[in-house]
């Protein structure tokens, strides 16, 4: 029961914070999974990866209703991230869930998009003072035309995504947003934004299910986590207006840099065996020599 209270606080904080900050559930939940409870790297992927479809749905509905998607950028998107999101784990479950290498190779993963993530919540508004460098260099009736270059590069981005996010759950918001402006650079920001959630929460839960598929989810904590943060989203959002952004996301940026920059170096490794299996292991051995 004490695991179960400190799961659903943990989702009323990550609720909390992308309630305010609009900052993605993966790339906090994940790392806290990893860091602070020691659920194992491809656990932590998996649940999260279903945490997070479920807990953009709502995001996505709202900016259905409201007409922000454009169908067509999370159609070409879905044609290269969910192709890639299965071969990905394919080659995860057939090669490497195996492997010595395994748990260190997600947590790298992980610990990169950690790191380029936190950069980006720190340095959001340089970033977009630098793109908007590429706006007004097309004409208003070009802003959705999908020329045949255009839709291999949504295509190509769109493969990006699949890899890295199903591999650490991480940057299906940060980068596909990025993305969609160098490549919409008139389109209104709220329709980018719109079909990046709609996008994210497809590619979610396709690579969630492949994890599920391999066993990587674990449904307990999925709830208790659901309890606490499906809430919280909605109340961080409530007072959002009345609290400084900036600086939490200033603060959440720092801090998720620095688990990058942790999990990079400090990557998960095989736990050795216990004395007592190494033990067990040798006596046999001795006890056949001795009779022999």
């Amino acid at each position: 029961m004490v695991d179960a209270v400190q799961f659903i606080l943990a989702g009323m904080l990550v609720g909390f914070c992308v309630g305010i900050t609009g900052v993605g559930g993966g790339s906090l939940m994940t790392p806290i999974l990893i860091s602070l409870f020691k659920i194992e790297p491809h656990i932590a992927i998996g649940t999260d990866l279903i945490y997070a479809s479920i807990s953009k749905l709502c995001g996505s509905a709202v900016h259905a209703k409201k007409l922000n998607i454009v169908w067509s950028i999370v159609i070409w998107l879905s044609i290269g991230s969910i192709p890639a999101s299965f071969a990905t784990h394919w080659v995860l479950e057939h090669y490497l869930s195996q492997s010595a290498q395994y748990k260190a190779l997600l947590t790298m993963v992980l610990g990169f998009m950690l790191t380029i993530t936190g950069l980006s919540i720190v340095f959001r508004s340089q970033i977009e003072k630098f793109f908007k460098r590429f706006r007004d260099q097309q004409s208003p009736s070009d802003e959705l035309s999908f020329t045949g270059k255009r839709r291999i590069y949504i295509i190509i981005m769109g493969a990006v995504l699949g890899i890295f996010v199903t591999l650490s759950s991480v940057g299906a918001g940060a980068f596909g947003v990025m993305a969609l402006i160098l490549l919409f650079p008139n389109l209104p920001m709220i329709r980018i934004i719109g079909s990046d959630v709609a996008h994210a929460v497809l590619l979610t839960f396709v690579a969630g299910m492949a994890h599920m598929s391999s066993g990587n989810v674990d449904f307990h904590l999925l709830g208790w986590l659901l309890i606490g943060s499906i809430p919280a989203i909605i109340f961080g959002t409530l007072i959002s207006s009345k609290l400084p952004e900036k600086m939490i996301r200033k603060i959440l940026g720092i801090t998720l840099f620095l688990l990058g920059i942790n999990f990079i170096v400090h990557p998960s490794k095989e736990k050795p065996k216990a004395k007592a299996e190494t033990a067990m292991l040798i006596q046999p051995a001795n006890s056949t020599q001795q009779h022999v």
